[in-house]
């Protein structure tokens, strides 16, 4: 008996809906993650691009437990010396509430080519309301 391998021609791609309302923000990207990457199908293969899409709504509502709302802090650095930028995830959820959900999922996803195409899968919305109703988006509860 040999194991089955998804071949890239076969994948069939499908459209889910998070709500991130009231969800806390870890949780949130752990599921978005194994959608992305397509962990949940019984036709995973590891080395194949096999994810679907996801729609992630209401990113301004996500929820951070303890102090860290206060606590957690963004570094980036600009690439000059001295330049190291830090911003509290409490002003960074009042100015883009999209990149915070955005960098915990991509955060979750592999440092390969296959984790960045699965990022481009990946539609964040600040509101609940989102422009992927075409595709028939199935609501997702975890």
């Amino acid at each position: 008996m040999s194991t089955y391998m998804e071949k890239p021609q076969t994948v069939e791609r499908k459209w889910y809906v998070l709500d991130a309302a009231g969800k806390r923000l870890g949780k949130l990207a752990v599921e978005a993650a194994v959608l992305l990457r397509g962990k949940h199908k019984v036709t995973f293969t590891p080395h194949v691009d096999c994810g679907d899409h996801v729609v992630i709504v209401n990113a301004d509502k996500v929820v951070l437990t303890g102090n860290k709302l206060q606590k957690k802090m963004y570094y980036h650095h600009t690439g000059y010396i001295g330049h190291l930028k830090t911003v509290k995830y409490a002003d960074l959820m009042k100015k883009r509430p999209v990149f915070v959900v955005e960098k915990a999922v991509k955060g979750m996803l592999p440092a390969n080519t296959l984790g960045r195409a699965a990022f481009n899968r990946l539609h964040v919305y600040a509101g609940p309301e989102h422009k992927h109703a075409a595709q028939k988006p199935e609501a997702r509860d975890f």
